[in-house]
């Protein structure tokens, strides 16, 4: 998947895109400014804007005598990058494929295990600071905004980035996140892993048990 959505436009710039989309053809400043009863510079800011997110592009337009040719605007083929997105919905519906297979808990742990191994990076072998540190970080992109604790034998997860499916299929989500978090520590060769992860035990933390990492 490619980075995040634009940011759907509003106002006056939806009417900007609006037009640009239902006529299917170029306009120049002029011309959309005049339609839309709006100064020029005010038709060519939003414009500027929409070609920054990606929603609208220029079209060289041909010279047809003296001067510098109109600029030639016209909204951008292919789905709209700011559409609306359903992330949690299908989020959803793989969390409840998982739940239904024979053994939910073992296939959410593997699951997490290869999208962790995705996610280590390039940190070979470190050493214990270092691979806490490292794991720390990835939670920590990800958001859940992990800590220390117990004297670096603990992480704690202060938030869940999918608590609400965590909250409706607790066995899963929570299995998918222990074993993303071992997937990290075995794709890096850490010498520690994460042995148990205890969800919520309070109402903003679950706890990361951290523990040798079996060799062989």
């Amino acid at each position: 998947m490619g980075g995040n959505p634009a940011p759907a436009p509003s106002g006056r710039r939806r009417e900007v895109l609006a037009l640009l989309r239902e006529s299917r053809t170029t306009w120049d400043i002029t011309a959309l400014a005049a339609r839309l009863r709006v100064h020029p510079n005010t038709a060519r800011f939003h414009l500027d804007a929409l070609v920054g997110t990606g929603q609208v592009e220029r079209v060289d337009a041909r010279r047809s005598g003296p001067g510098r040719p109109p600029l030639l605007f016209r909204a951008k083929p292919g789905m709209d990058p700011a559409g609306q997105r359903e992330y949690r919905l299908l989020a959803g519906i793989l969390v409840d494929e998982l739940a239904q297979s024979p053994d939910p808990v073992r296939s959410a742990g593997d699951a997490g295990r290869r999208w962790g191994a995705r996610l280590a990076g390039d940190t070979p072998r470190p050493t214990r600071p270092d691979a806490v540190e490292h794991l720390t970080g990835v939670l920590d992109r990800l958001g859940f905004r992990p800590e220390s604790r117990a004297g670096g034998a603990e992480i704690g997860l202060r938030h869940c980035p999918f608590l609400e499916l965590a909250e409706q299929q607790r066995q899963v989500v929570c299995q998918v996140h222990l074993g993303l978090m071992q997937g990290v520590a075995a794709a890096t060769g850490s010498p520690v892993t994460v042995d148990r992860l205890d969800a919520f035990v309070a109402p903003d933390l679950c706890v990361a048990h951290l523990a040798p990492a079996e060799r062989g």
